[in-house]
């Protein structure tokens, strides 16, 4: 081997000798994680949360969702029924959908959170519960009361024109009482137009109404 070969052999490896020596000094380049938390970028899409407050359980995240993460439960037999809508973060592709989606644009926010592992599927679970909304004819499903109050909110004086949204906006209010409610012993008629129906029942009474 000439000197040349030799110098030029020499060169890389004290750049290296000095890497290895600055690392020693001034510590790794990597963080400390998991030992230590290493937080996410402002703009980080994480784990889901959903708002109490905001979020009224329409169930559009679950239908928008592309990986079938978000799941919505019915359970009018209990007493007063109840929405659940529950997040599967480990099915979660956090793509964000139900943030932009969302009705009310507060109900569900994707979080800086991103350390999901577990053991147990269960604790990727994230759920909420609002009160159904029921017909009161047919007892079938119109929304969750959060639902139907917010978009009496949003119509503001134009709720008038749809019973349902009037007595859903005055049972908020504490206007009405159970004592109002309707009667199964009677057969459909004039009364059941101011009552909180399904699409289906609605029709019924108002061509019961119009046509006997």
């Amino acid at each position: 081997m000439n000197h040349t070969e030799a110098t030029t052999m020499r060169k890389p490896k004290l750049r290296e000798l000095a890497e290895a020596i600055k690392a020693v000094i001034k510590g790794p380049y990597t963080t400390k994680f998991p030992a230590e938390p290493s937080p996410a970028a402002p703009a980080y899409r994480g784990r889901g949360q959903f708002n109490e407050d905001d979020c009224v359980a329409c169930g559009g995240c679950a239908r928008i969702c592309p990986s079938n993460a978000i799941d919505v439960l019915d359970q009018p037999h209990l007493n007063p029924p109840i929405r659940t809508i529950t997040r599967h973060d480990d099915r979660c592709v956090f793509c964000g959908q139900c943030e932009a989606q969302c009705l009310t644009t507060k109900g569900v926010h994707l979080t800086n959170h991103y350390e999901l592992s577990t053991l147990d599927r269960s604790a990727c679970e994230v759920s909420i519960k609002k009160e159904l909304a029921l017909c009161e004819i047919c007892g079938g499903v119109i929304s969750t009361k959060a639902h139907l109050a917010w978009v009496a909110r949003k119509l503001g004086a134009k709720r008038f024109s749809n019973p349902t949204l009037i007595l859903t906006a005055h049972g908020a209010l504490e206007l009405t009482s159970p004592e109002s409610a309707r009667r199964h012993d009677i057969p459909i008629g004039r009364s059941d137009i101011v009552r909180v129906l399904c699409p289906t029942c609605r029709r019924a009474v108002v061509v019961s109404e119009l046509w006997g």
